[in-house]
């Protein structure tokens, strides 16, 4: 398959194998993880991960920042924390006479939104802007991000001490959710050699560059999509829509995330064309964290992602020749 795949391509695909070994030398076992983050970020996507303290979220960040040569901003959203540690704020300069913008925690490359759920409905909106639009807006002044720009947010489970649930709104705009889970026995040995004699991050070497990134992002753009996959990813969005178990099916951005998934995963397993399968690899990820379950399914015990397996599997799958 890969010969069909430009020049340009190859070389999407040697980075991202690069960026996989670079940050595998700190999460241990949790290749899937890795691969669906770097898939998001190809996407031009936001990641949450959501789960417990303690299983590699902030390290995962940490390492995707240095393997990708990214400028690195870390907030914890603790209940103290206000919206303009955020966005930033403007204050007057005596010595000027003249009011000075102070950039907030966001204005980077890469944003870890630390257990975003731990923090005020009002800090969390304060993010809302520049997920979408990747700028912020102070005082009637906007201050553009930098490119390329990527939030990570971490949430504990909800029900833990001190979380609430994250509006609508603020979901619809990560392109996936992801849970990293418990390691197995033998991957917890090699987390417990490996932080033994040094700190593993710190030997997490840059291979990307943020003009790496950029370019690549633009190859993910060029990957073909034909008119059954277009057709099938709709049907899909409207099953959610009408279907009996859920109060609120998936939004039109959310119809497009599953889309650039699906054109990034085709792109790193060597392909310049999107077939039923890339649909499908992503999307538990991209959809169970926008839909919203009504009372007959909780009534009658089922999960959201029961729910979507009955949906993909009432749906004809169509056949695709290139």
């Amino acid at each position: 398959m890969n010969s069909q795949l430009s020049q340009e391509q190859l070389k999407v695909l040697s980075l991202t194998k690069s960026v996989i070994g670079e940050v595998k030398k700190v999460i241990i076992g949790k290749d899937e993880i890795i691969i669906k983050v770097l898939l998001s970020i190809l996407a031009g996507g936001h990641v949450l991960i959501e789960d417990i303290p303690g299983v590699g979220k902030t390290t995962l960040a940490v390492a995707l920042s240095k393997a990708l040569s990214l400028e690195y901003k870390r907030l914890q959203f603790t209940p103290d924390v206000l919206p303009t540690d955020v966005t930033g704020f403007t204050i007057l300069n005596k010595s000027t006479g003249k009011f000075e913008y102070k950039q907030g925690a966001a204005l980077t490359n890469l944003f870890l939104a630390d257990e975003i759920n731990r923090t005020s409905s009002k800090t969390q909106s304060a993010l809302l802007e520049i997920m979408e639009e990747g700028k912020v807006t102070v005082d009637g002044v906007t201050h553009k991000a930098p490119d390329p720009y990527i939030v990570i947010a971490t949430q504990n489970p909800i029900g833990s001490i001190g979380t609430q649930m994250l509006p609508e709104s603020q979901m619809d705009r990560f392109i996936v959710r992801l849970t990293m889970g418990y390691p197995s026995l033998e991957n917890e040995i090699s987390v417990l050699k490996a932080k033994q004699n040094l700190v593993p991050v710190d030997n997490v070497r840059a291979v990307v560059s943020a003009q790496d990134i950029i370019a690549a992002r633009k190859e993910v753009d060029s990957v073909y999509v034909s008119d059954q996959i277009f057709r099938y990813i709709a049907m899909l969005s409207d099953a959610t829509r009408n279907n009996e178990y859920i109060k609120l099916g998936l939004s039109p951005r959310g119809t497009i995330a599953v889309l650039r998934m699906t054109k990034a995963t085709a792109l790193l397993r060597g392909r310049d064309y999107v077939i039923p399968d890339d649909v499908l690899y992503c999307l538990d990820d991209v959809v169970l964290h926008r839909i919203i379950l009504n009372s007959k399914a909780k009534i009658n015990g089922l999960t959201g992602s029961q729910i979507l397996r009955s949906i993909t599997q009432s749906i004809q799958v169509p056949r695709i020749s290139k």
